[in-house]
């Protein structure tokens, strides 16, 4: 039973590239509304567990929501230049391992022989990874000119930072996970305003039915979220953060079958290999908490 509630997060999370793109709309659209989901489904959860909301939890939380609405708005902007399937294992692999340095740099987690060992294999498994999800067939010129990779990699750069700040603000400020839900998404919905704001569509986004849609979007998140805090104390949070990482392949070979992104053949051998590694790489990272 632990190891169903710890599967759902995966399809929730890899299910949110899916959702969005079926529902549409603009990335500033798509921020706002799936924040907007976000907020419901943290009121529902501090309703639930009740957790005391100190000032510091408020400062952290707020600060890390900030963060992943640039995390969140920027996988959505290179969504739109490259596609959902190269955006999310490039951004997984970059987030795992972006994280990973960090414990390393910051918190000095690895400190011995094997955790410097195990840690080294698994963040070139995570780089190497995603750099094959990302390779294109140069043989397919038709396809590979309605991609702008350059800016699908710029955004995903700038993805990366906010999402390590996200997770980093909160580690720093050592805050009860539970407690820290609603004030992230009330900042993150306050991020995804100034996104929309700075993208100069304010007024539309907030007309546009998408924007109002993908509010289920940040309801499945929010589903993927709770699951996850579910799933720690039956299966271990080694367990349930491997497993949570599958979800790139839900997403992944789930836009190439069902939002209709193009692969040649070689193309889809670099991403199921790429798609391993990231596995891979996440595992043993896992493993090492």
């Amino acid at each position: 039973m632990g190891i169903i509630i710890a599967l759902i997060p995966a399809i929730a999370w890899g299910s949110i590239g899916l959702v969005s793109g079926r529902l549409g709309g603009t990335a500033p659209q798509q921020t706002l509304g799936m924040t907007m989901g976000a907020v419901v489904f943290a009121i529902f959860t501090w309703f639930l567990y009740q957790p005391t909301l100190s000032a510091k939890v408020w400062i952290a939380g707020v600060v890390s929501g900030l963060f992943w609405a640039v995390g969140q708005g920027m996988q959505f902007t290179s969504m739109k230049k490259i596609g959902v399937s190269k955006t999310v294992p490039l951004s997984t692999g970059l987030q795992l391992a972006g994280n990973a340095l960090a414990g390393v740099l910051i918190w000095h987690e690895w400190t011995t022989g094997k955790t410097i060992t195990m840690g080294t294999v698994a963040v070139i498994a995570l780089i190497v990874g995603a750099t094959f999800t990302s390779l294109r067939d140069k043989s397919d010129k038709e396809h590979n000119k309605d991609e702008d990779m350059g800016a699908g990699i710029r955004a995903l750069v700038i993805s990366t930072i906010g999402y390590i700040g996200y997770t980093v603000v909160v580690r720093f400020a050592d805050v009860n996970a539970k407690a820290v839900i609603l004030p992230q998404a009330i900042g993150m919905l306050a991020g995804a305003i100034v996104f929309v704001f700075l993208s100069k569509a304010a007024v539309t986004a907030f007309k546009d039915q998408h924007t109002w849609a993908n509010i289920i979007t940040g309801l499945v998140w929010g589903i993927g979220n709770i699951f996850m805090f579910l799933a720690i104390p039956s299966v271990g949070l080694a367990i349930s953060y491997s497993l949570a990482q599958a979800g790139i392949v839900i997403s992944t070979f789930g836009s190439i079958w069902f939002l209709g992104e193009h692969k040649t053949h070689r193309e889809m051998q670099y991403v199921i290999f790429g798609s391993i590694l990231i596995i891979i790489g996440s595992t043993l990272l896992a493993l090492m908490k």
